[in-house]
């Protein structure tokens, strides 16, 4: 496993990812149209003060892992495609990716039912620190784990 700078032909791979429906469902989280999608990832996601990267398995584009400023904390997310899931890839990626961040302390909002991604951030260090119920009839309870200096 590997993460290397994002490049323009790594979109279309993520594009799909972000379109499985059991991976929306788990990531509790709305799928773009391509021309939406492209357009957030080439003016917020692939910013220069974001840290981004593409997974890649033995030469294969697995997903991505990325690193943003939002309402004063350093967040991570990371998608990895479904047919990937269950090899330890995501724990391997994150586990590489906080050690190029030298950030801290770094957060990451996950779906309280996503116990799988919950379980990769415990794996790599970080701890639950806030549970955040729903408002709203279409939102889901979301967990804020966070990873401190050590």
């Amino acid at each position: 496993m590997t993460l290397r700078d994002v490049v323009d032909e790594d979109l279309p791979i993520f594009f799909e990812h972000q379109r499985d429906p059991e991976g929306l469902r788990m990531a509790a989280f709305r799928s773009r149209e391509r021309d939406a999608f492209m357009t957030h990832w080439r003016t917020k996601v692939l910013r220069p003060e974001n840290v981004t990267r593409t997974v890649v398995v033995d030469g294969v584009v697995v997903g991505y892992i990325s690193c943003w400023d939002q309402e004063s904390k350093r967040l991570i997310g990371y998608w990895i495609g479904r047919e990937h899931w269950g090899k330890g890839i995501a724990t391997r990626a994150v586990s590489a990716f906080v050690e190029l961040v030298p950030t801290r302390p770094l957060h990451a909002w996950v779906a309280l039912h996503n116990v799988a991604s919950i379980r990769v951030l415990e794996k790599c260090g970080f701890r639950a620190v806030l549970t955040q119920e729903p408002h709203h009839p279409d939102e889901v309870a979301e967990v804020l784990m966070e990873l401190r200096s050590t």
